[in-house]
């Protein structure tokens, strides 16, 4: 019954009662999902490496903010840690979250 009415209203235009009354199963699945199945955000590593994709970005073009074309190798191969100055060029420069770039750093 619940998800007939949701089919209903599925499409209803913004700002109505029936948009409204239709963002309310989407909380609760949002919220269901939360608890159940979380998703954890990737290590800092791989949200470096997610974004250098996305960005379509080269380990070359990083070589400023880690410091040296090696440096770059090095920190994507997870040889070497990231530094608090990397942590900030890189939030910069990728647009990636200091808290997700600390990550790791505040388990060492």
């Amino acid at each position: 019954m619940a998800l007939n009415r949701f089919e209903e209203i599925f499409d209803a235009q913004g700002g109505t009662p029936e948009s409204d009354e239709a963002d309310i199963p989407g909380l609760i699945v949002d919220e269901y999902e939360n608890k159940y199945y979380p998703i954890e955000s990737p290590n800092p590593i791989e949200a470096i490496k997610i974004r250098m994709e996305e960005m379509q970005l080269r380990q070359v073009d990083l070589v400023n903010e880690f410091g040296g074309k090696n440096r770059v190798s090095e920190i994507l191969n997870k040889q070497r840690k990231l530094t608090v100055e990397m942590f900030r060029k890189l939030t910069t420069r990728l647009n990636l979250s200091a808290k997700l770039l600390i990550k790791d750093f505040q388990h060492s």
